[in-house]
Formats: structure tokens, sequence, C-alpha cells
């Protein structure tokens, strides 16, 4: 591994972890429905027109569209809005946690619904992150953390990981940036839909309030997946997804940093947990042939 790659990768654990900080900020300065729906409105714009100007086209396959609407509607529509809703209540952290655990929802439901077969090393990641997650919410709930907005994290997790599975290989035939875009526009209908129904539009216009909100549109929306992509096609899907290990870390510290969230002993440990739980889980999935993309000690030194 390069150490340009690395610094891709931390630069995309950063700017996708930071995205609740940034959410938190909004939500307390205007209702979430709305200022999430402007958000993928202004990324899909920005999104599309990249991809357009890169040659991409909106002539997807029929597989494409079907991921384009699930995941528009699963990820961005209910994933994301729940936890907008949510963190009117919870910090940016505990957001932040629970998002962290959707790779183990992913493959719990895969061993439970579909009957992937699961090695022992998996199983025992999905304990671990089980035992992480009670250790986490156990502490903040015996400290005054929102029931209702804890379980609307929750929800939208299990919401991301249904559509994850939903719409396995509907990323493939190219046009991937377009995609994006499109599934920002997806997102963005019913959330100003039921937005405009429900929601008072009262909004505090604020310097933080204007500069979370082009962050969150630009840098975690659009920059990031950029990075992403670049850092896929430099070292692959297996070694590049070793880096949304470090979300878990992340979304805690810059919440700690930037919005002073209080940090306890057992959020350190239970993040740890947890995070170790992903990668056990991940590595359970692994070909030997992919097992072997793992950089030895010899190849990071030499890098």
């Amino acid at each position: 591994m390069d150490i340009r790659a690395i610094l891709m990768g931390l630069a995309f654990a950063l700017m996708w972890s930071s995205a609740f900080t940034s959410a938190r900020i909004i939500v307390t300065e205007a209702p979430p429905m709305a200022a999430l729906a402007a958000r993928f409105l202004l990324s899909g714009v920005v999104g599309c027109g990249i991809a357009a100007m890169m040659g991409q086209s909106m002539k997807l396959t029929a597989v494409q569209w079907r991921g384009v609407i699930i995941f528009g509607l699963c990820q961005n529509a209910i994933y994301l809005g729940l936890n907008f809703i949510a963190m009117q209540w919870v910090g940016a952290s505990v957001a932040s946690i629970i998002a962290s655990t959707m790779p183990l929802i992913v493959a719990g439901l895969s061993w439970i619904v579909l009957r992937d077969r699961m090695k022992p090393l998996g199983l025992a990641g999905l304990i671990l992150g089980i035992v992480g997650v009670a250790i986490i919410m156990g502490a903040r709930l015996s400290g005054g953390v929102s029931p209702m907005g804890v379980a609307l994290c929750f929800a939208g997790a299990m919401a991301l990981a249904v559509a994850t599975l939903a719409v396995r290989g509907a990323t493939s035939g190219g046009n991937v940036l377009m995609t994006v875009g499109l599934q920002m526009f997806v997102g963005a209908v019913p959330l100003a839909i039921l937005s405009a129904l429900f929601e008072p539009h009262d909004i505090t216009y604020t310097p933080q309030l204007v500069v979370a909100f082009l962050y969150t549109a630009l840098v975690p929306g659009v920059l990031a997946t950029f990075v992403w992509f670049l850092l896929v096609e430099r070292m692959g899907a297996v070694k590049a997804a070793t880096f949304h290990f470090l979300n878990p870390f992340f979304g805690v510290a810059i919440a700690a940093v930037i919005l002073h969230e209080p940090l306890g002993v057992s959020d350190f440990i239970g993040v740890i947990i947890i995070t170790l739980g992903i990668i056990a889980v991940q590595y359970s999935k692994r070909s030997p042939s992919q097992l072997k993309l793992t950089p030895t000690i010899e190849e990071k030194t030499a890098a």
C-alpha cells in the first residue's frame, strides 16, 4: 500500500465520518427533512453534472435503475432521513456508532434470511458487534439518551442493510457516479413531500447552518464519493473497504472535538469491540485469493 493510497483512505474515512457532526449542527437550526431534501438536491445536481462532464450517461440498465430507486429510497430517504430526525435528540457520536453496525446487520440478515453460510470467525464478529453496541447503549441510555432517537437510528441502519442486500450487483455496468447522483434526486422527492406535510418550516439562518449545509452536501455527499472511486481504482475494493473500519473512531472523535460531546470509557471500549467485530465479519467473507490482497508486513515496510 503506497503513501498516497493511505492518505486517500484516511481522507475518505474522515469525510464520511464527519457527516454525522455536520448533520447534528444542521438539525439544531433547520427542520431535518427539509434540510436533507435540499442537501440531496444540491448533491444530485453537482454529482450528475460532474458525471455528465465525465461522459457518463443517464441510459442505465434495468438493474441499475432498480438500484437507483431502492437505494435512493432506503439509503437517502429512510436511512439518512431517520438519522437526521433522530439527531434532534441524540448526539452525533451515538448516531455514528449505530450507523457503523450496518455491516454487522447485513451479515446477520444474510445468515438468517438468505441462509448464507457463515464461518466461525464471522459468527464471532457478529457476537462482538452486539456486545460492543450493548456496552455503549447501556451506558448512554442510563445517562439519559433518548430511546426514541436510538430506535430511529437502528431502524435507519436496518433499512440500509436491507437495501444493500436487495441491490447486490446493481452498480455494475458503468455510470457509477451518475447512479449516485440520481439516487440523490430519488431521496429528495419523498423527503420534500413529507417535510411540506408535517414539518414546521422554522429555520434559523446562521453562519454555522450555512457552512454545515454546504459542507454536508459537497464534502461527504460528493467529494467523499469521488475519493472512494479513486481509492477503489487504485487499490481494489477489498483493500479500500478496510478504511471503513475507521468510521466508528473518527465519528466519535470528530463529534467530541467539534461539538464537545462527552466520551466515557464505555464508549472507547464499545467502539473498539464493534470495530473488531466488523473486521472479523469482513475477513470471514474473503476467499483465499482475496486474503492474498492484504499487504504483508514486508510489503508494508517496502511501501
